[in-house]
């Protein structure tokens, strides 16, 4: 059997083999932040197509937190029988299912609400400038984590991700482009992670110990300055006693930059996760190749691939790199007949 199609187990939860559905948003739930009809077929598809684990997209733990307006949420209640739904059909078409938990803070474009950010530094000239959190602020979000991981368990979700890259509110405390607080949050290396070791916290006293955490991290914001691998890599090593279990790696969306992409471009970094910090990580970048996904996982440069835009191309890419990899991979019956 490949790599790629192999088992992967952590505390409790195992995948039936190693590839994970990017987190993506989709920006058509409700204004009121409910999951609806698309969201469903969206992922219960993909979970038909045999991904192993489907990452639900960025969610946010706050109204004002939201991307767009159009973002799922998990801030009330009301909130969480929609989301349970979709994973009550992920689950019975055999995939496992997190959520990542996200706020967006200065990328926040809900002109509704308030913008918060460490510092009122503003992404680029048509985005506005934040307000700079005061300490009751940075109080108050860290509390809407822990009450959306809490949520998230009821609604029955495997794993959750904190979303703590490409420029949003965690990763803005990271990076020392972003932030440039003078006080316990700003300054050092380990001053920056403070507000990602506090949400850390908050969140397992609601989550269960069983459930693993994951933390998406942007390892290269490619402005002078900025974070670099590692750096993220140092960030990891001093946060993995937190109950970091896995890190979902990749780059960019602090500044106003775009990188140089191409198929694995992200996976180098990866690496330097993984070997600084010995984390497993969750490694992609525009990978459509099972043959490339495959040598990344055989040759040990992570652990778990995902797959992005190739899985909204196809939902079935699954099946197609189990064809490709010459393994034998259990079909749904109800398409059994078009397997050869």
């Amino acid at each position: 059997m490949s790599k790629l199609m192999s088992s992967y187990q952590i505390k409790n939860m195992e995948l039936k083999n190693r590839i994970m559905m990017a987190p993506m948003c989709m920006f058509c739930a409700g204004e009121d932040g409910l999951a609806t009809e698309w969201h469903l077929i969206h992922y219960a598809t993909r979970a038909v197509g045999q991904v192993g684990l489907i990452m639900m997209e960025a969610t946010g733990v706050e109204s004002r937190g939201r991307i767009s307006s159009r973002d799922l949420g998990l801030w009330r209640d009301e909130q969480i029988e929609g989301l349970g739904k979709i994973v009550k059909a992920c689950h019975e078409n055999g995939a496992k299912v997190g959520v990542q938990l996200a706020h967006a803070g200065r990328k926040s474009e809900v002109l509704t609400e308030p913008s918060i950010a460490p510092s009122p530094i503003r992404f680029s000239d048509t985005y506005r400038t934040p307000l700079e959190m005061t300490t009751k602020e940075i109080e108050e979000v860290k509390h809407a984590f822990r009450d959306a991981a809490g949520r998230a368990d009821q609604a029955g979700y495997d794993v959750i991700e904190l979303h703590a890259a490409h420029g949003y509110l965690i990763s803005e405390f990271l990076s020392p482009l972003t932030n440039q607080r003078t006080d316990e949050y700003g300054g050092s290396l380990e001053n920056r992670a403070l507000f990602l070791r506090e949400v850390l916290r908050e969140v397992k006293t609601v989550w269960p110990a069983s459930k693993p955490i994951i933390v998406r991290v942007s390892t290269e914001d490619y402005e002078e300055g900025g974070n670099h691998p590692e750096d993220l890599a140092q960030i990891m090593k001093l946060l993995k006693g937190e109950g970091i279990d896995l890190v979902n790696v990749s780059s960019g969306g602090v500044v106003n930059v775009s990188p140089k992409a191409y198929p694995g471009y992200q996976v180098k970094f990866a690496e330097v996760i993984k070997e600084v910090a010995s984390i497993p990580v969750i490694a992609g970048g525009l990978i459509g190749s099972s043959q490339l996904a495959e040598e990344i996982l055989h040759n040990d440069r992570a652990d778990l691939i995902f797959v992005g835009r190739e899985l909204l191309r196809n939902p079935y890419w699954t099946l197609q790199a189990a064809h490709e990899l010459r393994d034998e991979l259990l079909w749904p019956a109800q398409y059994e007949r078009s397997r050869n």
